[in-house]
C-alpha cells in the first residue's frame, strides 16, 4: 500500500501521556486514496483524518522505516515491522495531489465521546512502544486497520451490509482487478502467491482493499444510523493518456521465447540433435524459480505464498538433471524423471481448469514450450539408448 514513512517528533504536544481533548466541533473521517502508477501503490491507501479547531492530523497504517536493520531480509521473510504514521493533513493531501491520485473523504457519523475514544486510541497507538506491528497484505494492512480500529473503539457496534453491486470474488481476482493482467507486476504476483488466495473472499475480507473500505463504509450503520454522514471528493485524478508497449509485455516476451524453444526443438528433431545449452538453461532457471517458491512457502511468514502449484512447472529438483545432461549417455532414471515432469505439467493444467489455482496467462506459452521440449527429450534419449544397446 503506502511505503513512505511519516515519522515526526512532537506535534502540538500530541505525544504527551494525556491526549488532547477534542472540541464539540471535531470531525473524524476516513480518507481513501486512489491507485497510483507503480505496483506498490496500485491498490490505493486508507487513513483516518482527525480535524479540530487547532489541528488537522492524518493517521495511517502500513508505513515502514527503510533504516530498519536487515530491512530487505526481514521484508522478504515477512518479518518486517510496519508502523502507524502521522502527518499534517495538508502535507498528506498535497503529496497525493502531486501524484495525481484521487482523494475521497467520508465524514463519520459518530458521537463526540466516540470521536474522543478513537482519537485517544490513535494517539496511544502512535507511541514508540505501540507503533510497530506485523503487516499482512490481506488481513492486517492500511485498509483492514481502518475497520479494525473503528470496531475496537466503538465496541463492535458498526454493522456492515453487503453493497448492492457486490460480487463474490477470490483474493487473486480482487488483486488482479487492480492490475494490468499483461504486466510484469501481475505476472510476478501470480507466480509468487499460492493457491490459498484462490479461495472466495467473504464480504468482510473484501475490505483489505481501500476502495472496498470506501464502498462498505457507505452502506454501514452504527447505532441504527448511517455510519457515513457526508462524502467529499477532495481531489479527482486528472485523466491522462497511458501508453502500454505490447512489445515489452510478458505475454509477448514469453511468447517469443516459447516460439524460440519450439523452433529449436523442431530443428533438433529434424537433425536428430540436441541443443544442450537450451536444456541447461531451462533446467537451471526452472530449478532456481522453484527453490525461491519453496522458500517463500516454508521459510517466510507470508501466508499468501503457501500451497503454490507453480512448483509443478518450476520444479526445484530439475537441477539434478543438469549433471546427467552433460554425459554422453544419461541413465534410465533421468528419462523417467522427464516423463514425471510431463505429468507435472498435465497436473498443472488440471489444477488450472478445475480452479484449484489460477496461473498467469502469460505462462501459457512457456508451459506449452516446456511440454514440447520434454516430450522431445524423452524421444531423443530413448532413441539414443536403443542405439547404444
Amino acid at each position: 500500500m503506502k511505503i513512505k514513512l511519516f515519522l515526526t517528533f512532537l506535534l502540538f504536544g500530541l505525544f504527551s501521556t494525556t491526549a488532547q481533548e477534542l472540541t464539540k466541533n471535531a470531525q473524524v473521517s476516513v480518507l481513501t486514496i486512489g491507485p497510483g502508477t507503480s505496483l506498490n501503490d496500485a491498490f490505493g491507501h486508507s487513513a483516518f483524518r482527525i480535524k479540530d479547531s487547532n489541528f488537522d492530523y492524518v493517521f495511517n497504517y502500513g508505513v515502514y522505516n527503510f533504516n530498519t536493520p536487515n530491512f530487505y531480509t526481514k521484508f522478504a521473510r515477512g518479518k518486517l515491522e510496519y508502523l502507524i504514521g502521522l502527518d499534517y493533513y495538508e502535507a498528506f493531501f498535497n503529496a497525493y495531489v502531486r501524484q495525481n491520485r484521487t482523494v475521497k473523504e467520508q465524514i463519520l457519523n459518530i458521537s463526540p465521546t466516540e470521536k474522543q475514544k478513537l482519537f485517544d486510541f490513535l494517539v496511544n497507538n502512535y507511541k514508540p512502544e505501540n507503533r510497530a506491528y506485523l503487516y499482512d497484505f490481506f488481513y492486517d494492512n492500511c485498509a483492514t486497520k481502518i475497520s479494525d480500529v473503528l470496531q475496537k473503539t466503538l465496541n463492535n457496534t458498526v454493522v456492515f451490509h453487503t453493497p448492492e453491486n457486490y460480487k463474490e470474488k477470490s483474493f487473486r481476482t480482487l488483486i488482479q482487478d487492480n492490475l494490468n493482467y499483461n504486466s510484469w507486476g501481475s505476472l510476478g504476483i501470480d507466480i509468487a502467491l499460492g493457491s490459498v488466495i484462490d479461495k472466495t473472499a467473504t464480504p468482510e475480507e473484501h475490505m483489505f482493499l481501500p476502495e472496498n473500505i470506501f464502498t462498505f463504509f457507505n452502506d454501514a450503520e452504527v447505532h441504527n444510523k448511517t455510519l457515513v454522514k457526508e462524502v467529499k471528493i477532495l481531489y479527482k485524478k486528472q485523466e491522462s493518456k497511458t501508453s502500454t508497449n505490447l512489445f515489452t509485455s510478458p505475454l509477448f516476451i514469453l511468447g517469443l521465447i516459447s516460439l524460440g524453444i519450439i523452433f529449436i526443438t523442431y530443428r533438433d528433431y529434424k537433425n536428430k540433435t540436441r541443443a544442450a545449452w537450451l536444456d541447461n538453461t531451462l533446467f537451471v532457471l526452472t530449478s532456481i524459480i522453484g527453490v525461491l517458491l519453496l522458500l517463500l512457502w516454508f521459510a517466510t511468514d507470508h501466508t499468501a505464498t503457501a500451497q503454490n502449484y507453480n512448483l509443478l512447472w518450476a520444479f526445484p529438483l530439475n537441477i539434478l538433471l543438469l549433471f546427467q545432461l552433460q554425459k554422453p549417455l544419461i541413465k534410465s532414471w533421468s528419462i523417467k524423471f522427464i516423463k514425471f515432469l510431463v505429468i507435472m505439467l498435465c497436473l498443472m493444467t488440471f489444477h488450472w481448469v478445475v480452479g484449484v489455482q489460477v496461473f498467469a496467462i502469460a505462462l501459457a506459452p512457456i508451459i506449452v514450450a516446456l511440454f514440447i521440449r520434454y516430450i522431445y527429450l524423452i524421444y531423443f534419449f530413448q532413441d539414443k539408448q536403443q542405439l547404444s544397446n
